[in-house]
């Protein structure tokens, strides 16, 4: 008769350690050293221990099988990672609804939050007891070091609105690509002809996956992109110096389209500034839905606490699937068009 689970027993004998040092560091407890608790996981591992040893009530000892984990009774601490960037934390208009959702559907399930903003990598884990983590979602854009640092843990991660070449991980995003391209080709329609686009696109992989859907677009319809470099890379400080050093009513284009609401915000103050009026002399487009008394002629309504409590339902199925292909979700989000702010509509 074929055996079906590993016990702490053999772990115990493979490695020559005791049945209470295993059994500590499988459960994620004080009492063993890091040292002794990695061989005791590689140890599980090779045996087998974590494909059959079952989160779920239910068999689970078919590896190729994916598992639902809709009905489990969770337990343990997520640790939410946010960046050690100013914009980017629990009191953003952006991200603070993401965190809402990610903590909604935590409590929802019974699992405990723990919430830390990227420190530096050497510092990370002296913070934190990584064996206590199931799971960690990183929020926003993460730096390279400390992802590094983390799939180094072998943690389950699920990265909000971030992708990293260095570290592949499940990740959830708006789909960006398919919004940008719906208001490009409205603006087309609308018969405008001149377009800059405005954004840091290295900010973030949102805007990144915005800025090619915007050139895509123009290059499909046979439009030269003609963009003025300095509007790809604006930093926030000094935008408006950026901006007013760049764009002049010479060269004014039809149509700014921002990377988000913010840089629409920031670029309708410095044309103001210049004496140039939106939505008179040109239109501005925006992203994320931010403001409602700002004159852009469209956005998209992201859905940000869907967002976060995609990250959680992901991440539990990660937990329970850790074998399986690692997925990139997107989440189709709304285009708003404001005719008001159409200048071509008067």
């Amino acid at each position: 008769m074929m055996k079906t689970k590993v016990t702490i027993q053999e772990i115990a004998h493979f490695t020559g350690l005791s049945k209470f040092a295993v059994s500590r560091a499988l459960s994620g407890k004080s009492g063993v050293s890091d040292q002794t608790r990695d061989i005791i996981l590689k140890a599980a591992g090779k045996l087998g221990y974590f494909k059959d040893n079952s989160l779920l009530s239910g068999d689970m000892n078919n590896s190729n099988e994916l598992h639902d984990p809709q009905h489990m009774r969770w337990s343990g601490t997520i640790l939410i990672l946010f960046p050690n960037v100013r914009y980017q934390n629990q009191d953003s208009v952006y991200w603070g609804p993401v965190f809402n959702g990610i903590s909604s559907r935590l409590n929802q399930k019974g699992i405990n939050i723990l919430t830390l903003t990227e420190p530096s990598a050497d510092q990370l884990f002296t913070l934190l007891n990584p064996d206590a983590i199931r799971g960690i979602i990183t929020v926003g854009s993460i730096t390279t070091p400390i992802l590094l640092e983390i799939k180094r843990l072998g943690i389950p991660v699920v990265m909000v609105d971030h992708l990293d070449p260095v570290f592949h991980s499940d990740s959830i995003f708006t789909d960006n690509f398919t919004s940008m391209r719906e208001i490009m080709l409205y603006l087309l329609r609308k018969g405008f002809k001149s377009f800059q686009f405005v954004g840091n696109i290295s900010d973030a992989h949102s805007f990144y996956e915005r800025w090619i859907a915007y050139t895509s677009v123009l290059m499909g319809n046979g439009i030269d992109l003609n963009q003025i470099p300095e509007l790809c890379s604006p930093a926030v400080d000094d935008f408006r110096q950026t901006f007013t050093s760049v764009v002049h009513e010479a060269n004014l284009p039809e149509v700014f389209v921002c990377a988000n609401d913010f840089s629409a915000l920031y670029t309708i103050e410095a044309l103001e500034s210049m004496g140039i009026t939106v939505p008179d002399q040109c239109v501005v487009t925006g992203f994320d839905n931010l403001y409602d008394n700002i004159p852009v002629l469209a956005t998209v309504n992201v859905n940000k606490e869907l967002l976060g409590a995609r990250a959680v339902d992901q991440m539990l199925w990660r937990i329970v699937n850790p074998e399986s292909n690692v997925e990139k979700k997107l989440i189709l989000a709304d285009v708003i068009i404001r005719e008001q702010y159409n200048r071509h509509s008067g």
